[in-house]
């Protein structure tokens, strides 16, 4: 072995084996090809081989779909606390929310604050599957709660990128009474004419699945994204029964009515332009509407 070392170190330069960085390469969970890091970036993080969507931080989803410089974060006072001091083999709650925060208070499963995409304002909000697989605690339902409502005031869109596994179990009940919370925002955001779209990426599932991320006057999903309460195994194990092919992917939820339209990434953007240019149009049509003609007299 070390007459081997000093034979290499002897090649000349163009011979010598050359020690690759980590992180230049990454692997596509879709097609198995070994994909060039920074073109994957370019591509918006999906493969140039078979269009699989790779998952990414609401940051980057801020970068993609929002007018640079637009986007201002709102609501990162609303931080979460360990109410129920939950703790299971894999330690406590509150352990695992410092080690999420990276010593960032705020960082949560989902960012909110106003934007402009193709200078249309709205208020958006992106969950993030980085922080504790994007569940859903006391404070994304908070947060997307006092989102709407501001979109509801201001009456510009809400624009909502869902990405999570479920209600978080941490905080028990709590989670859950998020899905009635968020539900009644958008209820009330529907009543009054403003505008919801949801967008679907991978996964959206769980309680997420069950309460806002349906709820949208259009809902959008990228390629191949799952979508669901539970996960295809838990239901396969439950009735039993094989599932057809392509359960609970956009496609699948797409061709049975759950889904509008299946958007890739890189033409996301252009289509949530279009869409708020229609609702800002029908909202100032709306407003400035003339009055109705007067009905005609009865004939005699």
């Amino acid at each position: 072995m070390t007459w081997f070392r000093k034979k290499s170190a002897q090649l000349p330069m163009a011979f010598r084996r050359r020690e690759v960085p980590d992180g230049v390469w990454m692997k596509c969970a879709g097609c198995g090809e070994i994909l060039y890091r920074r073109e994957v970036e370019r591509r918006l993080w999906t493969c140039g081989r078979c269009g699989a969507h790779f998952r990414i931080s609401a940051a980057d989803y801020v970068a993609i779909l929002a007018d640079e410089g637009s986007f201002t974060p709102l609501f990162g006072e609303v931080q979460s606390v360990d109410p129920l001091e939950f703790s299971d083999a894999r330690g406590r709650y509150a352990d695992k929310l410092l080690e999420e925060q990276a010593g960032d208070p705020a960082r949560e499963a989902v960012v909110t604050g106003r934007a402009r995409i193709e200078s249309q304002p709205l208020v958006l909000a992106v969950m993030d599957f980085h922080f504790l697989g994007g569940s859903m605690g006391s404070v994304v339902g908070e947060r997307i709660a006092r989102a709407g409502g501001l979109a509801r005031r201001e009456r510009i869109a809400l624009v909502i990128l869902s990405c999570s596994g479920g209600a978080r179990m941490h905080e028990g009940i709590l989670s859950l009474m998020q899905m009635a919370k968020t539900c009644a925002e958008l209820g009330r955001l529907h009543e009054e004419g403003v505008p919801y779209i949801s967008i679907l990426a991978d996964p959206t599932t769980g309680g997420v699945s069950a309460s806002f991320a349906m709820l949208g006057d259009v809902i959008l999903a990228e390629p191949n994204a799952l979508i669901g309460f539970a996960g295809p195994r838990v239901i396969r194990e439950t009735i039993r029964e094989e599932l057809p092919p392509g359960f609970q992917r956009a496609e699948f939820t797409q061709e049975h009515g759950f889904v509008d339209l299946i958007v890739p990434r890189g033409e996301m953007r252009a289509t949530l332009g279009r869409l708020l240019r229609y609702f800002a149009d029908s909202e100032g049509r709306r407003r400035h509407r003339l009055p109705a003609p007067p009905a005609p007299a009865p004939r005699a």
